[in-house]
C-alpha cells in the first residue's frame, strides 16, 4: 500500500525538554527568513491575532480514499465527496480539539474567546503580547523586510506542552513569516515605512520570471495562406482538426450544464480578445466572438492589453484558442490569477478555489507565495482571496516548477489539496516540462544540491506539481516526419512519437513522493524490462519514487493566432489543454448518461493502458545525456501514451 508523506513535518522539531519543566520545543527557525532583519522588541500594547493549526486526522488514509472513488474495480467510483464531507474527514479529531482547548483555558483563554475555524482545522482567539509570550514560553520581535520595509511579528522558536504537543501542526505568528501582523509603531517609524514604500518602484513581473516554463515560438507564419488545413500535412502544422484526427474525436456537438472546463493563467500572461476572433475565423467561424465564461479574476487579476508580445500572450493565446475550440460549445472558465505587482503562485489559485487551504498546514509560503493586500505601489490592496471561486470539473495548468526549486514540505502540503480536489471529482492536469530530463530553462542539479547548465552534465531534475501522485502529469509527442496521418491511422501504424522538435518532453522521477500503488507495476515493468543506462547519480533509480509523464499529447507544430498573426509554438503547454480537453468531452459524455466527473484520472488509465495509443519511439534529452527512451508500455518520456477517445469513452461509460 502506497503510504503517503504529506504530513511529514516542514522543519525539524527538537523535543529535549526545555528550561519549563513540561514544555518542549515545538518549532525553531536558525536566524530570520531571507530578507528580514530583526529590529526590535515587540511592544507589549500589541494584540496578536493567534492561530493554532490542529493536528488533521486520516491524512495519511488520503490515498486509500482517492483510491475508492477513483479506481475502475470499486464501487464507489464516481462517488465523489462534497466539500463538507471532505473538512470532516480531515477535521482534527474531538480528542485533539478538547486537549488544546483545555491547554488554552487553563491559561486564562476561556471558551468565549476562543473559535474554532469554519474549516474545522484552527483555532483562533487574540493575545496581548505578555500572553502570548508566556503561553508559547517564547519572546516576539518585530523584523523589516529590506525591499520595501514591511514590518512582521515572529520568534525564534516557541514551545508547547508535552501533552499538547501532537495535537498540534503550527501555531501562528510564530516563526513562520506569512502572516503579516501590524503591531503598534510610532509615527517616526510608520514615516520610514511609507517612505521606503513610496520610494520602491512597481516590481513588474514579466513572464517566464517564476520558476516556470512557456511554450516556445519556432516561427511566424509570412500569411494566413501559409496555414496547412489538409490532415495529410500534419507532421508541418498542428490545427484542431489534427487533433480531432489523431486521437479519433468528433467536434462537441452540445454543452451540459453540470460539465466544466478551467484554464489557469497567471498575470501578466494574457490572452488577447481579437486573437481568438482571428483564430476561430480560420479554424471554427461560429465561435467568432467566443470568450472563456466566466473569467475568474482572483488576487486584483487583469487579463492586461498594455504589454503585448508572445511572451506576454502566447501561453494564454495558446490555451484558449485550443481549449475553446476543441470543447465548444461548452463553456471554458479561465481562471486569471494575481496582479500586476506581486504575481501569483500555483498556492494563490488553490486559496481561491479552497478557503480552507489559505490556513492548512500553516498556510502560504512568503518566500515563493505572494501576500495581499500588496503593499508595493500598484499593488492589488484587497484581501487575499480564500475561497469564493469554484473549481472546474477538469482544470489545466501549463506552468510549473522544479521539483528541486521547492521544500518537501512545501510540496506536501500543495499535493494534499490536490489529492482532496480529486477526491471532489476534479481532474487536476499539469504539463510535464519542456527540457527533456533536464529542468526548467536547461538546469540540472550540482553535486552540492545548485542548479547548472545542463549542458554541463548533472543530476535529472524532475518537475512539480506533476510528481505530486495525485496530478496527472501531460508529456508531449509529435507526428513523426514526413507522415501522412490518414496513411498511418488508416493502417494501423502510430504516426506519432515522442517530441523531439523544438522542445523534448519533461519525464523522470521524483526525490520526494513515494511510488503510488496504482503506477508501481508500470513502474517496474520499466525498469525491469528497459533499465536505463544510469546509476544513481543521475536520477532516483530506487524503483520507489513517484514517475512522470502519466499520459501525453501532441506539443509540436501548433498553429496558433498571436497578436494578429500567426505563427506555430510548441510544448507541453499544448499537450496539457489538449488532453484536458478530452476528458471534458468525456464528461459531457457521462454528464448526459446521468454519471459523475471523471475526477482523479491516474488508477483507471494505469488498470486499463490500452486505452492510450502507445508511444513507443523517441526520447527526451538532458543533462549532457540522452534522457529516457520510449519503450512499449509505460516510459518517462510520453508516459502511457496519447489518448484514443472511442477506447476511453467506451471504458469511462461503462464505470458506474
Amino acid at each position: 500500500m502506497f503510504y503517503s508523506v504529506l504530513v511529514t513535518a516542514a522543519l525539524a522539531v527538537n523535543a529535549a525538554a526545555t528550561p519549563f519543566n513540561t514544555h518542549v520545543v515545538h518549532e525553531r527557525r536558525h536566524g530570520p527568513a531571507h530578507g528580514w532583519t530583526k529590529r526590535s522588541r515587540l511592544q507589549e500594547n500589541a494584540i496578536l491575532p493567534m492561530r493554532v493549526g490542529l493536528k488533521q486526522s486520516n491524512l495519511d488514509r488520503g490515498y486509500e480514499y482517492i483510491n475508492d472513488v477513483s479506481h475502475p474495480t470499486s464501487p464507489n467510483f464516481g462517488k465523489h465527496w462534497s466539500a463538507k464531507q471532505i473538512a470532516e474527514a480531515f477535521a482534527p479529531s474531538e480528542e485533539t480539539v478538547k486537549a488544546v482547548k483545555t491547554w488554552l483555558a487553563e491559561a486564562g483563554f476561556d471558551d468565549a474567546r476562543v473559535k474554532l475555524s469554519q474549516g474545522l482545522n484552527w483555532l483562533e482567539f487574540n493575545a496581548t503580547v505578555p500572553q502570548a509570550e508566556d503561553l508559547l514560553k517564547t519572546r516576539y520581535n518585530v523584523y523589516e523586510h529590506k525591499s520595501n520595509g514591511q514590518p512582521h511579528v515572529a520568534c525564534e522558536s516557541y514551545s508547547l506542552p508535552a501533552h499538547v504537543q501532537p495535537h498540534v501542526d503550527f501555531i501562528t505568528p510564530t516563526v513562520h513569516f506569512d502572516a503579516k501582523v501590524e503591531p503598534v509603531k510610532s509615527k517616526r517609524q510608520l514615516r520610514k515605512r511609507q517612505s521606503a514604500q513610496a520610494n520602491k518602484p512597481a516590481r513588474v513581473v514579466k513572464p517566464g520570471s517564476w520558476t516556470g516554463w512557456l511554450p516556445k515560438l519556432g516561427r511566424m507564419l509570412p500569411s494566413r495562406k501559409s496555414i496547412i488545413k489538409e490532415l495529410e500535412n500534419c507532421d508541418e502544422q498542428i490545427v484542431p482538426d489534427c487533433l480531432r484526427a489523431l486521437y479519433s474525436f468528433p467536434q462537441n456537438t452540445s454543452a451540459n450544464s453540470e460539465n466544466s472546463y478551467g484554464i489557469v493563467e497567471y498575470t501578466p500572461e494574457a490572452y488577447v480578445p481579437s486573437d481568438l476572433d482571428l483564430f476561430f475565423a480560420n479554424f471554427s467561424p461560429a465561435q467568432v466572438g467566443d470568450r472563456p465564461n466566466p473569467t475568474d479574476l482572483i488576487d486584483g487579476a487583469v487579463n492586461q492589453q498594455t504589454n503585448k508580445s508572445f511572451d506576454f500572450n502566447g501561453e494564454s493565446d495558446l490555451d484558449l484558442e485550443y481549449a475553446l475550440t476543441l470543447v465548444y460549445p461548452q463553456p471554458v472558465t479561465l481562471y486569471q490569477v494575481g496582479d500586476l505587482v506581486e504575481g501569483a503562485s500555483f498556492n494563490t489559485f488553490l486559496d481561491a478555489i479552497d478557503g480552507s487551504y489559505c490556513t492548512f498546514e500553516g498556510g502560504d509560503d512568503p518566500t515563493q507565495d505572494p501576500t495581499y493586500p500588496d503593499t508595493l505601489p500598484g499593488g492589488y490592496t484587497g484581501p487575499e482571496n480564500c475561497g469564493g471561486f469554484a473549481a472546474t470539473k477538469v482544470i489545466s495548468t501549463s506552468y510549473g516548477y522544479n521539483e528541486a526549486d521547492l521544500t518537501p514540505f512545501y510540496e506536501q502540503r500543495q499535493c494534499a489539496e490536490y489529492m482532496k480536489l480529486g477526491l471532489a471529482g476534479t481532474t487536476i492536469l499539469y504539463s510535464s516540462g519542456d527540457y527533456g530530463v533536464a529542468g526548467n530553462g536547461n538546469e540540472c542539479i550540482a553535486s552540492n544540491g545548485s542548479f547548472i547548465n545542463g549542458d554541463l552534465g548533472g543530476t535529472f531534475n524532475p518537475s512539480f506539481p506533476g510528481t505530486c501522485p495525485y496530478v496527472t502529469s501531460v508529456g508531449a509527442t509529435q507526428v513523426k516526419n514526413n507522415t501522412n496521418i490518414l496513411t498511418d491511422l488508416a493502417s494501423g501504424t502510430e504516426p506519432e512519437q515522442a517530441c523531439e522538435t523544438v522542445i523534448f518532453s519533461g519525464g523522470g522521477f521524483s526525490n520526494v513522493f513515494p511510488l503510488p500503488d496504482y503506477q508501481a507495476d508500470a513502474v517496474n515493468s520499466y525498469l525491469t524490462n528497459y533499465p536505463p543506462p544510469y546509476g544513481a547519480d543521475k536520477y532516483n533509480n530506487s524503483g520507489t519514487v513517484r514517475a512522470i509523464p502519466d499520459v501525453s499529447a501532441n506539443g509540436a507544430n501548433y498553429v496558433i493566432a498571436i497578436d494578429g498573426e500567426f505563427g506555430l509554438v510548441y510544448g507541453t503547454s499544448a499537450s496539457s489543454p489538449t488532453f484536458g480537453s478530452v476528458i471534458t468531452l468525456i464528461n459531457g459524455q457521462r454528464f448526459d448518461a446521468g454519471k459523475s466527473s471523471v475526477g482523479f484520472l491516474n488508477p483507471t488509465l494505469y488498470a486499463n493502458s490500452s486505452v492510450l495509443n502507445d508511444i513507443t519511439e523517441g526520447d527526451n534529452p538532458g543533462c549532457a545525456t540522452s534522457g529516457f527512451q520510449a519503450q512499449p508500455g509505460w516510459d518517462p518520456v510520453t508516459g502511457l501514451g496519447t489518448p484514443n477517445y472511442p477506447k476511453l469513452l467506451e471504458l469511462f461509460l461503462s464505470l458506474p
